[in-house]
């Protein structure tokens, strides 16, 4: 089940809270929890409910490690807190390693020793990326004495199940809302914040994302000598704006979820197309992913407090780790070397050459953002290269092939419906709403703030309206997730 379907908008979600706040009346905050565990379960077990042992598998693992990593700590038993956490490390990344990696690096291994190993394939468990990461952080910060361990196994079950985050994130560290799922109250005001949040993030996944996807989709199935310059570069500005609004309105409707049920996530994205380098950009996308990272991985390995090698080796180790993170493939560690590199570059001395230049540090980031999400998308460096070839003019401006890439637009349906998605992509990738609300609250009166609050929940309303008659139309609803 995703977050844009009818099924979900219109059946889960509704009998969802109408449960969540009945038993919250009569039951308190267990009630809620309870009622949050099990709606995320049937939420998971909805398109595969085999995995669900896997939940719980996990559940109970960084329940118990937690449990007892605080009891030696007490005790000052330091070898035995070491080894609970060396045994959620191990059973969680042994959990990724297995469902996600273990068939490609069988595969590769056949493919340098040329000895006929089996074909390993493990279908990937939907947001196994996401939960095993939280549950492993939880465990690394009770270990570490940031966070107590989480005495009740529902408010824990609840946290890593929690289906609002559970598929595509944000990575919800368990530090982010422990006080929440103690103690918590949800008002009328989070619930219509979180509700307009919610709409927001579908607007974007339904009417932008899906609109970018099923022209990119259409091109990127043709050769790229096909594509030509044209072809290719409207094939790969879709992408970067199908996977952004894909990528955030999942983010912002979970956000919106977890506020409607008074959880507080963190930001996940802060209009990233806007960045002037791409050190800026990976301080704007997909945050809660980069911190992970940066905390456990960067942080740990010494960080930039070391010498000018061992720093660039904690660089490339951890983007090597963010880059395999997003996919079983090697092009995902090749994008996460690709970014490596030019953040060492840009440290060293782009940042200085640049400084000063708005325009030409906008441009450069956005050159090295698009070119990242051609690597993203070609999981052969022949195709890598075939694809590099043609955004550059090797096949012409419209392609040598076949078909060329005018007849390939026109099929891919590159039509009015493209160019108001993409105008409205451009537009909303930039903090344009932010600040006509600063300078209305600078200048206004509390009138016009509710009357704009009134329009701006009109809009919402014709926003919803339009994702679901796009929905009831049966249109092209990818979800990019499942290669996460």
């Amino acid at each position: 089940m995703v977050f844009s379907s009818l099924t979900f908008l219109f059946a889960f979600l509704p009998l969802f809270f109408i449960c969540y706040y009945t038993a919250g009346h009569f039951c308190g905050l267990r009630g809620r929890n309870t009622v949050l565990f099990l709606f995320s379960m049937i939420f998971y077990a909805w398109g595969e409910p085999v995995y669900v042992l896997l939940m719980f598998y996990s559940t109970a693992l960084d329940y118990t490690c937690g449990r007892m990593i605080e009891k030696y700590h007490n005790a000052g038993n330091m070898r035995m807190k070491k080894v609970f956490l060396t045994v959620s490390l191990i059973g969680n990344l042994g959990l990724l390693g297995t469902f996600k990696y273990l068939g490609m690096f069988v595969s590769t291994f056949g493919s340098i020793t040329g000895l006929p190993v089996p074909l390993i394939q493990i279908v990937l468990p939907i947001g196994i990326s996401f939960y095993t990461f939280q549950t492993m952080s939880y465990s690394i910060d009770v270990y570490r004495g940031q966070v107590a361990a989480q005495k009740d196994i529902i408010n824990f079950a609840a946290y890593v199940v929690m289906f609002p985050q559970l598929i595509a994130g944000p990575v919800v560290r368990y530090s982010t809302i422990a006080e929440e799922l103690n103690a918590r109250s949800e008002t009328l005001d989070d619930f219509a914040a979180g509700l307009r949040r919610f709409i927001v993030g579908l607007g974007k996944k339904t009417l932008i994302a899906n609109t970018m996807a099923q022209t990119c989709d259409s091109l990127f199935a043709n050769s790229a000598d096909d594509l030509g310059v044209i072809g290719s570069w409207v094939a790969i500005i879709a992408y970067t704006f199908q996977i952004f609004f894909d990528f955030s309105g999942y983010s912002d409707m979970a956000i919106g979820m977890g506020r409607m049920m008074g959880f507080h996530y963190l930001e996940n994205f802060n209009y990233p197309y806007i960045a002037n380098s791409v050190t800026d950009f990976w301080r704007r996308w997909h945050i809660s992913m980069s911190t992970f990272f940066r905390d456990y991985v960067y942080i740990p390995l010494g960080g930039n407090r070391v010498s000018a090698k061992r720093w660039i080796f904690n660089i490339f180790v951890t983007w090597f780790l963010t880059g395999l993170w997003h996919g079983s493939s090697w092009n995902f560690v090749l994008w996460g070397l690709f970014f490596g590199t030019i953040l060492i570059l840009e440290k060293k001395f782009l940042l200085k050459l640049l400084e000063g230049h708005k325009i030409l540090s906008h441009i450069w980031a956005l050159f090295c953002i698009v070119y990242g999400w051609v690597i993203f998308t070609h999981e052969s460096l022949g195709s890598l290269w075939d694809y590099t070839k043609a955004m550059f003019g090797a096949y012409g401006m419209t392609g040598t092939g076949s078909t060329g890439a005018i007849l390939l637009l026109q099929r891919a349906e590159v039509n009015t419906v493209f160019f108001i998605a993409l105008a409205a992509a451009v537009l909303f990738s930039m903090p344009i709403a932010g600040k006509i609300k600063d300078r209305l609250s600078r200048g206004g009166t509390a009138a016009i703030s509710g009357k704009m609050l009134t329009l701006y929940d009109v809009a919402l309303m014709l926003v919803l309206f339009l994702c679901t008659i796009q929905l009831a139309m049966g249109a092209y609803n990818p979800f990019i997730y499942f290669r996460f």
